[in-house]
């Protein structure tokens, strides 16, 4: 198995469309003339000025509610538009350089899905969800719907896919269905959702190129909330074991989980993660919306992912204060990632840990960068003889120090800094 090269630069805006465009959950049925998936066009020049360089979209093919229950896999959702509309933004992403993932449910479908297929289906819904029909896939007729679906909408334009609940389903129909795809399609990537349990044997078995890193979610967020960077150190120790043999999908906000602005408790805390994100091994993806500072909160009741799926007017509108501070240190963040790709394939080693002081060494190669995150109400000096190294050039941290060489290093009060050993 081959990663495609573009992989290794890609950083997503990951967008979920039926929110985005206002088409769910809604008052009233939209106009399909509307043509609504070209609003999200309208915001690609907002993913290039954040420094992304794909767009990863969540379902956008014909169901009934909020796009997980599929009907028609070869139909743009018509409260979305059309095929017409499917071709504009993928051209207009393509003009301006921008990838495009798609999202792919191939686990369940909707109930409205044509039941008329024998032996298609089984005979239980996707985790108690009664809307919610599982596919068998066993029967070698879903494997062949499924790549057919796949290699359909590569060759209209899309790059990879999101696999939708991939834990759910046997590995052996993905080791089947894959290279099978990649045969027509070379250039895809594969990216599946799993939550828990052993990435690199799935990714092994099955053949994705990558799977969301959960572990690493939980850990960030946890950790700051809780001044325990003993946790995120574990699962950095384990990120490391799976960046050796695949990228995972990183992430600190998508479209299942409460807003990182809402899951911390303090709001310093918002930059420690983003440096997290930016500066570990793995291809990260940024939800729409958390580089503005956009708060929801995710409930575990019918309707509680709408806080986190909201509806986006102009990408012109003014910026808040505390929303044009959130987005200045999201371009700053990402332009930094972006400058330092070495990064995607990058390892970590702690340097100083304790509960509420971590400093990591990031590499790849001869590459090299030095994270120092404080979240102490006082300061923390770092004597950079005492990590092994001896001068390092400040190239980022909070109030925006000035580049300098330098051999140790204040860190103000839930500061953070960023260094390039020389």
């Amino acid at each position: 198995m081959t990663v495609p090269p573009w992989v290794g630069h890609v950083i997503w805006w990951h967008v979920y469309p039926l929110g985005f465009v206002g088409a769910f959950p809604a008052t009233e049925p939209p106009d399909p003339g509307e043509h609504r998936l070209r609003r999200i066009v309208d915001w690609f020049d907002h993913a290039i000025q954040l420094g992304a360089s794909g767009i990863a979209l969540g379902p956008i093919f014909a169901s009934r509610t909020h796009g997980y229950d599929t009907t028609d896999h070869y139909r743009i959702d018509p409260r979305l538009g059309d095929d017409e509309d499917f071709d504009y933004l993928i051209a207009e992403a393509h003009r301006r350089g921008l990838r495009v993932l798609l999202d792919g449910v191939f686990n369940h479908v909707g109930a409205d899905f044509a039941r008329y297929r024998d032996g298609w289906f089984r005979d239980y819904p996707f985790e108690g969800h009664a809307d919610l029909i599982t596919l068998n896939h066993d029967n070698h007729e879903v494997a062949d719907y499924t790549t057919d679906v796949m290699a359909h909408w590569l060759r209209r334009g899309a790059d990879g896919w999101r696999l939708d609940a991939a834990y759910a389903v046997p590995q052996q129909f993905w080791a089947s269905v894959l290279p099978r795809v990649r045969q027509l399609q070379p250039d895809a990537w594969f990216v599946a959702e799993l939550i828990h349990g052993d990435y690199a044997a799935v990714v092994r078995h099955t053949g994705f190129d990558s799977v969301t890193q959960y572990e690493l979610w939980k850990a960030i967020w946890s950790s700051l909330n809780d001044g325990n960077f003993y946790e995120l150190d574990w699962a950095m120790e384990r990120h490391n074991g799976f960046v050796q043999s695949f990228a995972p999908l990183t992430f600190i906000g998508n479209h299942d989980v409460t807003r990182i602005a809402s899951q911390l408790q303090r709001s310093e805390h918002l930059a420690h993660a983003l440096v997290l994100l930016m500066t570990v091994g793995g291809i990260p993806s940024i939800y729409a919306g958390d580089e503005l500072g956009y708060r929801g909160i995710k409930e575990e009741r019918f309707g509680g992912d709408d806080a986190v799926r909201p509806e986006f007017g102009s990408p012109r509108a003014a910026l808040d204060a505390r929303r044009a501070e959130v987005w200045r240190l999201h371009q700053y963040l990402v332009g930094l990632r972006r400058r330092h790709s070495w990064l995607h394939a990058a390892s970590t080693s702690t340097l100083q840990l304790d509960n509420r002081y971590y400093v990591y060494e990031s590499r790849h190669g001869d590459d090299a960068l030095i994270v120092a995150l404080n979240i102490n109400d006082a300061a923390t000096q770092v004597v950079l003889a005492e990590l092994g190294v001896g001068q390092a050039h400040v190239i980022a941290g909070s109030g925006m120090p000035p580049q300098e060489v330098v051999d140790r290093v204040q860190i103000e009060p839930q500061g953070w800094r960023i260094m390039r050993p020389v």
